[in-house]
């Protein structure tokens, strides 16, 4: 009942709406009293009017007789109120469910929003754990089905309601043997709907569940198809989802099956009472003491009666929906981020770019992933930050901005704990170039003004000048104007990278962090991205992560880490005639590098002999040998 009680006042929200909605409900179930009574009065009329003038066991034809024009009369008149009748609950009818399906859109807006507004608050922890078809599904098909149970069924469930109570009276002021009868069966009809809905409730959550893990399995299929087709796993791809496929549509089934026994229960019940009622108006008919118009309206009642429990089912059907898809849209806005900005943040307009990491630790799910780590960063100094695989870099960096939280110590901005800062005042004042490179399906210049969408022209090139992309991007057709597809998929990772680089250099921020943004480059590339950057770090507190030494060489410090903990720390002169895994990496990528350049030498030295061979004139493949 709490999970309809939220939905209810989310409607609540718009009662204005609300109101027009019940109002034209009322004014289509109070037209819907009158018209039974008509046609019973009709009814009488037309058998007064055959009895006076049937003489010698034939009727006079009304039509051409000027004496029976008075006779006429009200049966026109109450034609035409039938009639009128019928096109003004038409009216009634048609701004109900107008207005009822505009205010079920209404509070399916707001909730869509609210639930991507949580999505976007709540912490990277918790998008850790979770599947992203399952986010996408409660914000959508579930989100459906409570714009079904707006429209339907709290506007239907009243107009049920009050069609119930209303005839039940005018029966009783009718009839109320009859009214009695009718109601015998009106117990039964109800305990088996409540039955039914007890049953079908969770069934119907086993359904949202279903569609949620079949969306999961398309989303990462869809995302993943490259991977699928370059190993050859589009069968076992396809078995997966026919398995997923396969078990909502038996959840699904199992649904319908129940639902559908049920209908035919309740009309089968409702047609008992029928029945009995027109046997035992029948009756009093015959005996005078009923007239057949009045058991004509009466049945014409009975039927306004029964349909509020023959819609029962459909109306339990929706709630059921309803209340399974609430319960999962509720969990996730009752969901506490794990990162909450406090209601006295200060919101910083500028900074200096002195940071501070004071005996910071993190554990994730338990597990220890950072220890004592401790790095001061004066405003316009480079730190940087190398290690093996897993040695806790981008951890470091995740927590700068606050993508997740220390477990011990303080990371401080210009001397304030960033967890007193508002998210704004601190992200906006931080450029981030991460190791994964996501670009929107956008253009190139939407990508590289989308921390600053009022980016001049100029603006915008002079940073992709900086980040060397100006000159692959001035050899597209279409340029700047160029739509990159889902996540960039038409660029190389080179070319992303140094996109996402002049996304950050745009936003102008005073603390810079590159974390492996020169991975997918080449030497050549990397040697030029570290000339423009050199530049561009100048006055800002810069952190880079990397692997290749020659990224941080010109850092001011440089941070060696190891299983969470920082086990070397000095310049690059100092670390690298050390003993320790600074030398080791620094050696190892030295004779990588001769290794490379042996290569291209031998490949050089291969190139000459071909052609030297080619332009030999006797022949004798150019060794000048005597006898050759």
């Amino acid at each position: 009942m709490d999970t309809l009680r939220r939905l209810f006042l989310y409607t609540w929200r718009y009662r204005k709406l609300a109101s027009l909605a019940y109002g034209a409900l009322l004014g289509s179930a109070l037209l819907s009293l009158v018209i039974p009574r008509l046609i019973g009065s009709v009814v009488d009329e037309a058998l007064d009017t055959q009895d006076v003038y049937i003489f010698a066991g034939e009727i006079v034809d009304v039509i051409g007789e000027n004496p029976l024009l008075g006779q006429l009369q009200p049966l026109y008149f109450f034609a035409g109120l039938i009639l009128a009748s019928t096109l003004a609950k038409g009216v009634f009818t048609f701004s109900q469910v107008f207005v009822g399906e505009y205010l079920s859109q209404r509070v399916c807006f707001d909730l869509r929003n609210r639930i991507f507004n949580q999505y976007q608050r709540l912490s990277f922890a918790y998008h850790d754990r979770s599947q992203t078809g399952q986010l996408m599904s409660r914000a959508t098909s579930d989100v459906e089905q409570i714009r079904f149970f707006v429209s339907q069924g709290l506007i239907n469930g009243a107009l049920m309601l009050l069609t119930f109570v209303a005839v039940l009276g005018v029966l009783l002021l009718t009839n109320w043997r009859l009214a009695l009868l009718s109601l015998a069966t009106m117990p039964v009809l109800f305990v088996i709907a409540v039955l039914f809905a007890r049953q079908l409730r969770p069934m119907f959550s086993l359904v949202q569940q279903e569609t949620a893990q079949l969306s999961t399995v398309l989303q990462e299929d869809l995302s993943g198809m490259r991977v699928v087709r370059a190993f050859a796993q589009e069968e076992q791809e396809n078995a997966k989802f026919l398995r997923s496929s396969d078990r909502l549509a038996v959840a699904t089934s199992r649904t319908m099956e129940l639902f559908a026994m049920r209908n035919p229960l309740l009309q089968f019940i409702a047609g008992i009472g029928t029945t009995a009622v027109v046997w035992y108006g029948g009756l009093q008919v015959i005996g005078g003491d009923m007239s057949l118009g009045t058991l004509v309206a009466f049945s014409g009642y009975l039927m306004l009666l029964q349909r509020p429990i023959r819609m029962l089912g459909m109306t339990i059907n929706t709630y059921a929906r309803a209340v399974a898809a609430g319960e999962r849209i509720f969990e996730i806005l009752d969901t506490q981020s794990e990162i909450e900005e406090k209601p006295d943040a200060i919101d910083m307009a500028a900074v200096a770019g002195n940071v501070k990491f004071e005996s910071v630790s993190y554990n994730a799910s338990g597990l220890p992933v950072l220890d004592d780590i401790t790095i001061e960063a004066k405003a316009g100094e480079v730190v940087g930050i190398v290690g093996s695989t897993g040695s806790g870099k981008s951890t470091i960096i995740n927590l700068l901005p606050r993508f997740y939280d220390v477990t011990g110590g303080r990371i401080s901005l210009d001397g304030y704990d960033i967890r007193d800062l508002t998210f704004r005042a601190l992200r906006q004042h931080i450029g981030l170039v991460a190791q994964e490179t996501f670009l929107f399906a956008a253009s190139i210049r939407e990508n590289i003004s989308y921390g600053r969408p009022d980016a001049t022209e100029e603006g915008i090139i002079a940073a992709a000048k900086a980040a060397q992309a100006h000159e692959f991007i001035s050899e597209i057709p279409d340029g700047y104007d160029t739509h990159v597809g889902e996540r960039g998929v038409t660029l190389s990772g080179g070319q992303k990278q140094r996109i996402a680089i002049a996304r950050a250099l745009l936003l102008d921020p005073r603390v810079l962090v590159l974390d492996e943004s020169t991975s997918a480059v080449d030497t050549r590339t990397e040697a030029a991205l570290q000339d423009a950057l050199k530049e561009l770090m100048r006055g800002r507190t810069t952190f880079i992560i990397a692997q290749r030494i020659s990224s941080v060489r010109e850092a001011n410090e440089i941070v060696v880490l190891d299983q969470g903990r920082i086990v070397q720390r000095g310049k690059h002169a100092e670390l690298a005639l050390q003993d320790g895994l600074y030398h080791d990496m620094y050696v190892y990528q030295l004779q990588e590098q001769e290794e490379h350049m042996e290569r291209q030498r031998a490949s050089q030295s291969r190139d000459a002999g071909t052609v030297s061979t080619i332009l030999a004139p006797d022949g004798s493949g150019g060794s000048g040998g005597d006898g050759g």
